[in-house]
């Protein structure tokens, strides 16, 4: 997969689906912060780290399938379930450099200026989150060069070959 950036997805979004994002984004930081005010910053900062534009992203992904389902007249629904997939793969790979950031924050917000420790987390995010999509696309190769290989090796088997005492002689 070639990561590409494609403008025509912005024009395609409504600015109240962009709302809706907002608001569910901010719906989850101020939960965050009460959960924090009530039972400390540890547990508060668990629910930070709620995926709080993914739902609403995966949501809109399916909204837009089915309109393209409705102008093309074909079923999309599998494509917007696929859609939804890779993304929360994305998500995933993401939540692990999120996990690097944490650390980095953590463990250096008492000793180091926030400025210095914040460039360092976001830069262990961009790493630890870019490593891994590159790990996962070279498996994803490798794991489908396996399967098309002994898929063709055992089409290959299962093609029933002449033998020569069996030719027919023309």
């Amino acid at each position: 997969m070639k990561i590409t950036f494609n403008i025509s997805g912005l024009r395609r979004t409504q600015w109240h689906e962009y709302m809706v994002r907002f608001a569910f984004g901010g719906a989850v930081t101020a939960l965050a912060g009460l959960i924090a005010k009530r039972w400390g910053a540890e547990i508060g900062g668990l629910f930070l780290a709620f995926p709080a534009i993914f739902p609403a992203s995966a949501t809109l992904l399916e909204k837009h399938e089915k309109q393209k389902k409705l102008r093309t007249g074909k079923s999309r629904t599998l494509r917007a379930r696929e859609l939804a997939g890779v993304d929360a793969a994305g998500a995933a790979m993401g939540s692990l450099g999120l996990i690097a950031f944490a650390v980095i924050v953590w463990q250096g917000i008492s000793h180091y200026p926030l400025p210095v420790v914040l460039g360092l987390g976001t830069l262990a995010w961009a790493l630890v989150a870019g490593a891994t999509w590159i790990i996962h696309q070279t498996l994803w190769r490798s794991l489908r060069t396996k399967r098309l290989g002994s898929a063709r090796h055992s089409a290959t088997l299962a093609v029933p070959q002449e033998s020569s005492s069996h030719r027919k002689v023309r």
